[in-house]
């Protein structure tokens, strides 16, 4: 089950109980830790279903769930979306085409990704192994500046394989590229276009023209 076993599920004849401050209540009778859950207005939750006897806690579940959720999700929200990429080297390679696998290499490292180096051995080059592992020394320390082996070269059948991954670093502004780009998503999703002002309403009122001639004419008659 993914969720731990609350109240009545609680199938067992006692249990080591734990305070809601995690003071340490002892070992109790199942009915008895019930009790003083009902008591208190709380939840009693297992914690540790495998010792014996499994340890109880007293809590809100409810809120110990909900705060159990936002942490994953913001741990979700900040994990690195690292991708392993992967490129072929050969043992016999010319400077021209190191010089250009080298550069994928730093590309991806610079990317924030992974990558898998692996040295392909053909006839009698299985016999040289030494010579693999020469190559791929010289790689990383090559790209030193941008990353650091994280699995030291190792023979796998007729290939030898290594990982490099970026320095931290270029691991986290990756994330936190990620994460603003999620704001910035989630915040045009959210906001609302401002209506524009009616201009009719908003045009200021012109008064009147005061027609001068008539006030002349009721002056004469009079």
């Amino acid at each position: 089950m993914s969720e731990p076993r609350i109240n009545d599920r609680i199938r067992v004849p006692e249990v080591r109980l734990v305070g809601p401050n995690g003071e340490q209540v002892g070992i109790v009778r199942v009915e008895d830790a019930l009790r003083l859950a009902d008591e208190a207005g709380l939840d009693l939750v297992e914690v540790a279903p495998t010792a014996r006897p499994p340890v109880c806690k007293l809590m809100d579940f409810g809120k110990f769930k909900y705060e159990s959720d936002m942490k994953a999700r913001e741990a979700r929200k900040n994990q690195t979306n690292t991708i392993l990429k992967e490129i072929r080297f050969r043992l016999k390679i010319d400077p021209h085409d190191y010089a250009t696998k080298k550069g994928h290499v730093e590309r991806f490292l610079k990317a924030g990704d992974k990558v898998k180096v692996m040295i392909m051995f053909r006839g009698r080059e299985q016999s040289r192994p030494e010579m693999g592992f020469r190559l791929l020394q010289r790689l990383a320390e090559d790209v030193t500046d941008l990353g650091s082996v994280e699995s030291s070269p190792r023979q796998d059948g007729r290939n030898m394989v290594m990982v490099i991954g970026p320095h931290k670093k270029k691991a986290e502004a990756k994330a936190e590229e990620r994460r603003r780009k999620d704001a910035e998503a989630e915040a045009a999703g959210t906001s609302a276009p401002v209506p524009a002002q009616d201009e009719a309403a908003a045009a200021p009122t012109e008064a009147a023209p005061v027609d001068s001639t008539t006030d002349e004419t009721a002056a004469t008659a009079s």
